[in-house]
């Protein structure tokens, strides 16, 4: 095998029979380009019964680091420099610990950055992978380490993003270039709404940081569609391919790629219309059934001969005024079905939500009602959808609805 080690110039701690250590390469896919982009490089003991994972070796925290460091130098010089031969180099992950990166600042020293060097291989198409791990050293001397890299070309990506070492702050500091999300809190995502909502919070962090988002363990189609739902710009995982000897075909995943993106389009188009022809439906049945003039201090009573009109999968009404001022109280549906008056939230103040102010600016002759997006109620945990329909100029009603569509599937 080109460019695999023999036992004899590795420690002893690695503990090979008769087998040959090899980079091997997991492709990662970008949706944009439906295309394999780039490679995680992993680590392989490749004998008679095949390929077996270092990943014990390098998760065994009684080996000395040295040791680690002397396979993973070796595996990394090996995907370098095949890289480097390629006539249009895919993105190479190259996986370094924090501990790692921390000692090589102490030492002034960068060993990727000069087999970059010596191997003449594009910096701007490796990233560099900070991977999960306990770490207690200096921060500032790991951002500054990060930096070197990053001035010398090289991408930045953090791994686990969620758990271990890539906490807000961290990743704050490092500003990454992607954030990699591990699968487990994906497929939680799927029966939880928290980690629903820890998703939707990386997919508008690297939004903000100007990072994408990676999602390493993508097996089933059903994996891929939440992952494309939350965000994703490059998945990696079973569904495609374990990591191989070899780089293949660029177009190899297109198809299916594609096809689940059509999907997902369609999907998505077709709730969106729905609940926005809903939307439309409450606005015409509101001229339609002709309450009357809607004042400030009757809100309530206006509210209480609307509610009989409302579909059953509504459960809270108010009004507010164009400040985000409450004018009513809240009208909520129970479980058993009965409307009951909560009189603390009138006068409260909306104008801080998100959705408020883009509501306000679009409500108006044209554009009669808006749907949000789904969210959990602050009260309920329940998920649900907003409706805001403009009942006249500087009066607008929202009548929060339960999402009965999974966040995953469409209606």
């Amino acid at each position: 095998m080109t460019g695999s080690h023999s036992a004899g110039s590795l420690p002893p701690s690695l503990r090979l029979d008769g087998e040959t250590l090899a980079a091997y390469y997991q492709p990662i896919i970008a949706l944009d380009t439906r295309r394999i982009e780039g490679y995680e490089v992993l680590g392989r003991a490749v004998g008679e019964k095949g390929p077996r994972s270092l990943g014990p070796f390098f998760g065994d925290d009684a080996i000395p680091m040295e040791d680690h460091l002397l396979v993973d130098r070796l595996l990394r010089e090996q995907a370098i420099a095949k890289h480097a031969c390629q006539e249009n180099p895919p993105l190479l992950f190259l996986n370094l610990k924090p501990a790692w990166i921390y000692r090589q600042g102490e030492k002034g020293e960068l060993y990727t950055l000069d087999l970059i060097a010596k191997h003449h291989a594009d910096p701007a198409r490796i990233v560099i992978e900070i991977t999960e791990e306990s770490f207690h050293g200096s921060m500032d001397v790991l951002r500054e380490v990060v930096d070197r890299y990053r001035a010398a070309g090289c991408l930045i990506a953090i791994d686990d993003v969620g758990s271990g070492f890539s906490s807000a702050d961290r990743i704050a500091q490092i500003q990454p270039n992607l954030l990699k999300i591990d699968m487990h809190i994906v497929k939680r995502s799927g029966t939880h709404n928290g980690y629903y909502g820890v998703l939707r919070s990386f997919s508008e962090l690297a939004e903000q940081i100007g990072a994408s988002l990676l999602f390493e363990g993508v097996e089933t189609r059903e994996d891929l569609e939440r992952a494309i739902q939350s965000g994703a710009r490059y998945v990696q995982g079973f569904l495609f391919a374990r990591a191989g000897a070899d780089f293949i075909g660029p177009a190899s995943f297109a198809a299916v790629i594609e096809n689940e993106l059509d999907r997902n389009l369609r999907q998505l188009a077709h709730t969106e219309r729905w609940w926005q022809q809903q939307a439309e439906r409450l606005a015409d049945h509101l001229q339609t059934i002709m309450l009357g003039a809607v004042l400030p201090e009757k809100a309530d009573d206006w509210l209480e001969l609307l509610i009989p009109h409302l579909k059953s999968s509504c459960t809270k009404v108010y009004l507010c005024n164009e400040e985000g001022i409450q004018l009513s109280a809240n009208f909520s549906r129970g479980e058993d079905g009965v409307w009951k008056r909560e009189e603390e939230y009138r006068y409260a103040n909306w104008s801080w939500r998100p959705y408020f102010v883009p509501n306000l600016v679009q409500l108006g002759e044209s554009r009669r009602a808006i749907v949000s997006r789904s969210y959990t109620d602050l009260d309920s945990r329940a998920w649900i959808r907003s409706v805001s329909v403009l009942v006249r100029p500087g009066l607008i009603l929202f009548a929060d609805s339960k999402d009965e569509v999974s966040p995953w599937e469409a209606s």
